[in-house]
Parts: structure tokens; C-alpha cells; sequence
């Protein structure tokens, strides 16, 4: 199951906001929080972020601060002594852009068992530098970056290429999902704040389900705040560890295809068709049943399909639609996924289990 997580910004927010947002974080069982040191340049803005921490690791949440080179200049502070971060009751702290490779090992060994997280999006070898000089790989994790510019996240070729660098040496990683209800992130610029390009603007839930899904994402937070209550309970619906397609059903469907539909688990045979996902084992429970033909329309993608018992052998089985074809009057067509949520078959592999859920707007 995902670890998920919130972003506060101290210096664009007010205490008592932050402190409410925390809580109800904390209550659908968030444990992460990310805050952007970036922006620290002085003793009373350094104070402000403390109490955030405090108040957040009261709640059983670990802070990882973002943090770079200037930051460790500015607050007069050794790399080799990492003592003022664990003062501070953070868990870890990312490096936004590092050192040379050495200084990250030498860090990883802190005896305070912070973490050291890493930038996965540059795309550099970084991480092969730093794992040359042999790090604690207990105390090295990974964290994607977010885009607050339109069109300037990354890509999924990238995301997954960066990504399984990391997931390679074993280490834990992290990306951001984008709140549709959000107002601020830590710059002026608000165009949401993904770390996929082509995750802007979806459903905060569905950004979950496909980082999920690629099987490379441990820890997802949300970037921008405030994200509604609503959102936040979403998210945490949807961070289990079987993909759950929502979609919209066929009125008056009889029980048995209900129950096939929502009581099964589903899993995508191995021998994958371009043309559907087949789920297949509801055939050989229900053999013998009569499933009466049900709106024997065109297929299109996306559109969930119960084999009618004019297919004989194949009757009961449920097909995912993944191209347009011909019904050959034979198919019963009983729901479809819900259209922000298609794009997701292009990512089922073989035998992937899933379940369908009825959608509730």
C-alpha cells in the first residue's frame, strides 16, 4: 500500500491553517510531509517552520525538507554534521540539487538515521556517482520533482526511465500528485504541480491509481495546498494495492452480473489481446447459467463486456474493451470505465489483478 503524504509551505500560509491541514491529513492516515527549505533565509522564518514540524511529528508524520547547497551556505552548516536537522525533528532531508557524489555517501552515515532523499526527475547519473563511493543505501531514498508551469512536467518515457534507476538498487521513491482545488505551492505560478505532464488536471485519485500502477512508486504526495478533505479522503481510497477501475454501469443489470462485475476479483489472462483485457474465471463459476443477451451495441473502448450464452463456451466471461470493433450481436455491453480513468487499460499487464467499482460522481 502507498505512503501518502502533504506539502506545506510555511512561508505562504499561516500557522492555523497549516495545523488544520495536518490534522486532517493525519486522520485518513497520511504519514509523510514535504516542506521547501529552499526559501529558509533567516532565524524567524527558520523558527516558523520548527513549530510546523513539531505539530506534524506529534501526529506520528515524518517531515523530509527540501534543501540544497545555498541552504547549507546560508544556515552555516557541515555536511559532514547533520546534528541541526535532527534538532529540528525532521526524518530526512532531499537534496533539490546535490553535492558531488562523496559529500551524499559521507551524509547517508549520519548517526541520526536521517534520510538522505535524491532528485529522481534530473535524469543525470547522479545516482550511479553517488553509489560508487558506497553509501549507506539504508539512508538513501528518491523524489521526483513537481512542474507548477503548464506542459513543463515530465514525461512518462522519463518518469519511468529515471525511476527504475533507482527502483534497480532497491531504494524507496516518491512522486507528486497535483490538487484540482489547490491555490498556492511555493511559487506564484498555479497550473497545478504534477510530477507527470500528463497528469495535470486529472482527478487527484487517478494520478494516485497510475503511479500505482507502474509499480515504481512507494510514497505519493500531494504538492499544492490546500487540497479538499474530499480530496484527501480520495486519495487515500485509492492508494491500495489493487488497481480499482471505476465505471459507469448499465441500468437494471441482473444480480449475477452484478456480482460478477463488483464481488470478483479480476485478473488480465496472460496471453494479452490487443482488442480486451479478458477476465476469465467467471465463465467457469457460473457455467450453465443463462446470460441473456444486454445491449448488444458497437464496442468502444473502455466499454465492459459480459459474453451473453449465445457465445457458448465463453459465455460469462468479462471483456475490457481496448479498440473499436463490430459487436457481433453475442456481447452484452453492461458499463464502461469512466473516461478519465481509460487511459489506464493502455497499462494492465498480464495477469494484473483488478477490481471494477460502481462509480459514484
Amino acid at each position: 500500500m502507498a505512503r501518502l503524504g502533504i506539502s506545506i509551505y510555511p512561508d505562504k500560509s499561516n500557522l492555523d491553517e497549516d495545523i488544520r491541514y495536518l490534522s486532517i491529513a493525519a486522520k485518513h492516515k497520511f504519514n509523510r510531509v514535504f516542506m521547501n527549505f529552499l526559501t529558509v533565509d533567516n532565524e524567524m522564518m527558520l523558527e516558523q517552520f520548527k513549530k510546523i514540524i513539531k505539530y506534524a511529528n506529534g501526529m506520528e508524520m515524518e517531515v523530509i525538507a527540501d534543501i540544497g547547497p545555498r541552504v547549507f551556505k546560508s544556515l552555516n552548516i557541515d555536511y559532514r554534521d547533520l546534528k541541526i536537522f535532527k534538532d529540528m525533528g525532521l526524518a530526512g532531508i532531499r537534496l533539490d540539487m546535490g553535492f558531488s557524489g562523496n559529500e551524499e555517501s559521507i551524509m547517508s552515515y549520519n548517526p541520526y538515521g536521517l534520510k538522505i532523499e535524491l532528485n529522481i526527475s534530473s535524469g543525470t547519473k547522479y545516482l550511479e556517482n553517488i553509489m560508487s563511493y558506497m553509501p549507506n543505501k539504508d539512508n538513501i531514498i528518491g523524489c521526483h520533482n513537481f512542474y507548477p508551469h503548464r506542459f513543463t512536467g515530465i514525461s512518462r518515457k522519463h518518469f519511468m526511465e529515471t525511476t527504475e534507476e533507482f527502483k534497480k538498487h532497491g531504494l524507496r521513491t516518491a512522486a507528486f500528485v497535483s490538487s484540482n482545488e489547490a491555490s498556492f505551492g511555493p511559487w506564484e505560478l498555479n497550473e497545478g504541480l504534477p510530477t507527470m505532464e500528463e497528469h495535470r488536471n486529472l482527478p487527484i485519485e487517478v494520478q494516485a491509481k497510475d503511479l500505482i500502477n507502474t509499480g515504481l512508486i512507494d510514497d505519493i504526495i500531494i504538492s499544492n495546498c490546500y487540497a479538499s478533505e474530499k480530496e484527501i479522503s480520495n486519495l487515500a481510497l485509492a492508494s491500495g494495492e489493487i488497481l480499482e477501475l471505476n465505471i459507469e454501469m448499465y441500468n437494471d443489470l441482473p444480480e449475477i452480473e452484478r456480482s460478477i462485475l463488483f464481488d470478483e476479483l479480476h485478473f488480465s489472462r496472460g496471453d494479452l489481446s490487443e482488442y480486451m483485457i479478458r477476465s476469465t474465471q467467471s465463465r467457469v463459476k457460473y457455467k450453465g447459467y443463462d446470460f441473456r443477451l444486454i445491449n448488444p451495441k458497437r464496442l468502444e473502448k473502455g466499454d465492459i463486456v459480459i459474453e451473453s450464452s449465445l457465445y457458448a463456451h465463453y459465455a460469462g466471461e468479462v471483456h475490457i474493451v481496448l479498440k473499436p470493433m463490430e459487436n457481433s450481436q453475442r456481447s452484452s455491453v453492461v458499463g464502461k470505465v469512466i473516461d478519465e480513468e481509460i487511459f489506464l487499460l493502455d497499462y494492465i499487464k498480464p495477469w494484473q489483478k483488478f477490481k471494477l467499482k460502481a462509480y459514484k460522481s
